[in-house]
């Protein structure tokens, strides 16, 4: 069998079995880097030979019946967010941000204390801000489902998605603040998984928003999410909990909602995921209407810069004010006036984000998780979202339906369900609420299977 083919539990199983071996992973990935990162450009850093030697490292320690956790030997990239030892931190901005970012922080302990092979850190839009992925310094990374025109891979985590499709990464850590890791997911057809506010650390992850900002996982299977979100979990907190599949979604509640969601999609998208959602009702979900309250309020604020613009520009004039004179001008149009913002203005956005969460709890009280689809439109072409104007438009329209998780404080995946009429894959959302990743998981594993397997999807990708 392919090692594509497998999941990062049977490659873990494999690599304790001597069937694998760390080093010839990290040489898989190498080929891949090869061959098509210079079309790809996922990576800011790629840190090859250095995985190469943690890699054998590693091998050794398992031959000698060492086990540090069940990431280890897996390679992993990581968004040029976090802090890396011997990697650089860009930010997606145009310098260095020195010394302090290459200290790690909890979660990439977390990850190196058991064992897995950080390969590189991913590019990403600078600073985070922005769904669409684009990078005016560093280039943007190219969607692979399509090989004749440069479509955008979603944003911010923009490497992501694509280090996976590429074959140089089996986990991807990013970061998601208004669908940073969803939205890449949703365009690269892979799982992407925001997690609650809070849940896990954020220390030495440069910061977008600190009231918004969530780390996030991607990978090519929901499976795959499920596996390294219980490592990670074990790591930090020493908890033992595994996700569990659903044996079918028989008596579960699923909310769909009647509005906001569903406005301004591509029809071909929203048959694909109509389609999606009756083949859960015939697998026993019970499809409710529901109406989540304050959608167009508080996406309205998040339109006028909600607090990740306050909270970047107020990061960048006390930790790197040297970087604001360099920034580009997609990120810099977006934040020039937040520093003017009153702080009665602040402290309201934060009022309405907090009243806002708090009615979403009440939508659980109906039902068990909700659903809309990721996205409403396709991958744009890069060369199309250049002009400002135009750039606005298709940014706040991939954030749309993302950013609503975030802002009512809310857990959710994006898997993929099918294909768009452009060959672009499309994403599913489904949303629990805070700290219920364990269910969330649970029901998106059972989703996956009856619906196909995210890593058959990727089987269509072009060559």
């Amino acid at each position: 069998m392919l090692l594509k083919d497998l999941t990062i539990k049977e490659i873990a199983r494999q690599l304790r079995n001597g069937d694998v071996t760390a080093t010839s992973l990290v040489e898989s990935c190498q080929i891949a880097y090869e061959q098509t990162e210079s079309k790809l450009n996922a990576y800011k850093t790629w840190s090859g030979d250095n995985a190469k030697h943690v890699a054998s490292s590693i091998d050794s320690l398992i031959s000698a019946g060492y086990d540090f956790g069940p990431l280890m030997g897996i390679p992993v990239s990581v968004k040029d967010l976090f802090a890396v030892p011997k990697m650089p931190t860009f930010a997606g901005s145009k310098r260095d941000l020195g010394p302090r970012w290459q200290v790690p922080g909890t979660l990439i302990n977390s990850l190196t204390k058991q064992g897995a092979t950080i390969i590189g850190k991913t590019h990403t839009v600078e600073f985070a801000f922005g769904g669409v992925g684009i990078n005016e310094h560093w280039g943007t990374p190219r969607n692979p489902w399509d090989s004749k025109e440069h479509r955008i891979p979603g944003g911010s985590s923009s490497g992501a998605g694509v280090s996976l499709c590429q074959g140089t990464a089996l986990l991807a850590l990013g970061t998601d603040t208004a669908g940073s890791v969803r939205i890449p997911a949703s365009f690269t057809g892979t799982v992407g998984l925001k997690t609650t506010i809070g849940l896990w650390p954020r220390d030495q992850v440069v910061p977008l928003s600190k009231t918004l900002d969530t780390p996030g996982l991607l990978a090519r299977s929901v499976e795959d999410v499920a596996f390294a979100f219980d490592a990670i979990e074990n790591s930090l907190r020493g908890n033992s909990k595994k996700v569990n599949k659903l044996h079918s979604l028989g008596g579960l509640r699923v909310g769909v909602p009647e509005h906001f969601f569903w406005d301004d999609i591509e029809s071909d998208i929203a048959d694909v995921v109509h389609q999606a959602m009756r083949s859960l009702e015939a697998d026993g979900a019970i499809l409710v209407p529901i109406k989540i309250p304050n959608c167009a309020e508080v996406y309205k604020v998040f339109q006028m810069g909600g607090l990740g613009a306050p909270e970047l520009s107020s990061f960048l004039k006390m930790e790197l004010p040297e970087a604001i004179d360099h920034l580009g001008s997609l990120v810099k149009v977006r934040i020039e006036g937040s520093e003017i913002l009153s702080s009665l203005e602040y402290l309201s956005r934060k009022s309405l984000i907090e009243r806002s969460a708090a009615s979403a709890k009440l939508v659980f009280e109906s039902v068990d998780i909700w659903l809309h689809p990721t996205l409403v439109n396709t991958a744009a072409i890069v060369d199309e979202v250049v002009d400002i104007e135009a750039y606005r438009k298709v940014n706040m329209l991939v954030l749309r339906n993302t950013s609503i998780a975030n802002l009512m404080d809310l857990c959710a995946l994006s898997l993929p369900v099918g294909l768009d009429v452009h060959g672009i894959p499309i994403g599913l959302q489904l949303t629990a609420g805070a700290l219920q990743e364990r269910k969330l998981l649970a029901i998106a594993l059972r989703v996956e299977e009856i619906i196909g397997k995210a890593k058959e999807i990727l089987g269509n990708l072009p060559k």
